[in-house]
């Protein structure tokens, strides 16, 4: 079969890479692509975002299955549009997109489904928004409702820090018209974890557990970005969390939707804060991961293809995931002054020494080819990404493979993994699952 991936990010190359492995895949393009990723794919320069170009080239080439990876053509109905053209796509729908488009929606869905949340309220007007924020005080996290590639979401130690985010949001529109509106949330202490399971709208296959580190610098300290590295599993999510989150969040929101008129299919999202034995949803997304996927596909043994296509088909309770034992490791290596302004085009190098590491893949983000030469071409620019028999051993691979890539103005965290490592120090049950974890 004929594939298409759309997107250019670490994620799409990520799925390029497991696609790749399928024996049902004959041949794989990948619009708009970047350097890595043509090792794999034919790369095609059309747009994420240009639907009917995307639609033209999918019919030209008889393209027998689609996976949409970012979030902006889903929200333009991507789905919606290809499906009337009787071609088969992986993603949400653009009713069913508003979980993530919208997190104004997102937190009505929750707290009329009774699915445990923060606290919080929508505003419009921002005099209504900063009274709120002086009348209940700090710490606060101040989000815009729509859109922000991952880093509309500021969190907030003083009122004062709370109002020049909302000014920053609704004012200065630094994240545009996804500022139009904001909600403003308790702030929820604990430990983050993200959770992603496919879903046919009606059954549920979960994915191993896994950790983002969303800020910029070590210790969860600076601005959010669209993710500085991830890994899986998560300690914090063992087998009791993770029924409780599949009973308790991931069914009920699925049955949620399917009330509302806005059935789910594809992969579902739920970034959580973990507390006392109790998750709480931060927010959904409605497609896969950036950078978790790199982590998780590493784990995933079985061919991926026929688990999309029982999503697009409603047979997902045929189907089981077959996951290694061993533990995977992403580390994002950024160009310097991301998330703000960065430089573009810097020669990479040590990309040859790393291809020759076993259970080691460099999973492209942001890089694009000058003659001969990967050059850098976003702000996250790889996910260096390691399988090991220990969450341990994958950190240390990971950054041994990290230490041999370099290029000018290289920025990583220093820090990828090490909650998990502290989790299993403290906890005596997991210190015996260790070589598991």
């Amino acid at each position: 079969m004929k594939v298409l991936v759309i997107g250019g990010g670490g994620r799409e190359h990520t799925l390029v890479w497991k696609i790749a492995q399928s024996p049902k895949v004959k041949k794989i393009y990948c619009t708009p692509g970047n350097a890595g990723i043509a090792d794999l794919a034919t790369c095609l320069p059309i747009s994420s975002g240009d639907i009917n170009k995307l639609i033209e080239f999918a019919q030209k080439e008889k393209i027998d299955l689609t996976i949409v990876g970012p979030e902006d053509p889903l929200c333009k109905g991507i789905v919606d549009l290809f499906e009337k053209q009787g071609l088969k796509i992986f993603g949400a729908n653009q009713k069913a997109v508003k979980i993530e488009s919208s997190k104004s929606f997102a937190k009505y869905l929750l707290n009329k489904y009774g699915i445990s949340t923060a606290v919080g309220e929508t505003f419009t007007s921002y005099k209504k928004a900063e009274n709120y924020i002086r009348k209940t005080g700090a710490p606060v996290v101040i989000k815009a409702d729509g859109l922000a590639a991952g880093k509309g979401v500021i969190v907030c130690e003083t009122v004062p820090e709370a109002i020049d985010a909302l000014k920053l949001i609704m004012k200065k529109r630094a994240f545009g018209d996804a500022g139009d509106k904001v909600v403003i949330e308790e702030y929820l202490a604990g430990e983050e974890a993200s959770f992603l399971a496919f879903t046919d709208g009606k059954n549920l296959l979960s994915l191993p557990s896994s950790q983002d580190h969303k800020a910029i610098y070590d210790n969860d300290r600076g601005p959010n970005t669209g993710g500085m590295g991830a890994y899986s599993p998560a300690p914090i999510i063992d087998r009791d969390m993770h029924k409780k989150i599949m009973e308790e969040i991931m069914l009920p929101t699925i049955r949620a939707m399917a009330n509302e008129g806005r059935p789910y299919k594809g992969v579902l999202y739920a970034g959580l804060m973990i507390d006392n034995g109790r998750a709480k949803v931060l927010e959904f997304n409605a497609r896969f991961g950036d950078p978790e996927t790199q982590p998780l596909l590493m784990r995933i043994k079985n061919d991926i293809v026929p688990i999309m296509e029982a999503t697009i088909e409603g047979t997902l309770d045929k189907c089981k995931l077959e996951i290694d034992n061993k533990a995977a490791v992403c580390v994002v290596m950024a160009s310097k002054g991301y998330p703000g302004s960065y430089k573009k085009g810097m020669p990479v190098s040590g990309l040859e020494d790393v291809k020759k590491m076993k259970d080691v893949v460099v999973f492209h983000a942001g890089t694009d080819k000058k003659e001969e030469t990967i050059v850098t071409n976003g702000g996250r620019v790889l996910g260096v990404t390691a399988l090991g028999n220990s969450v341990k051993e994958a950190i240390s691979k990971a950054y041994l493979s990290v230490s041999k890539i370099t290029w000018n103005g290289v920025y990583y965290r220093k820090d990828i993994g090490q909650k998990a490592l502290k989790r299993i120090e403290l906890s005596p049950k997991l210190k015996e699952k260790a070589g598991k974890l």
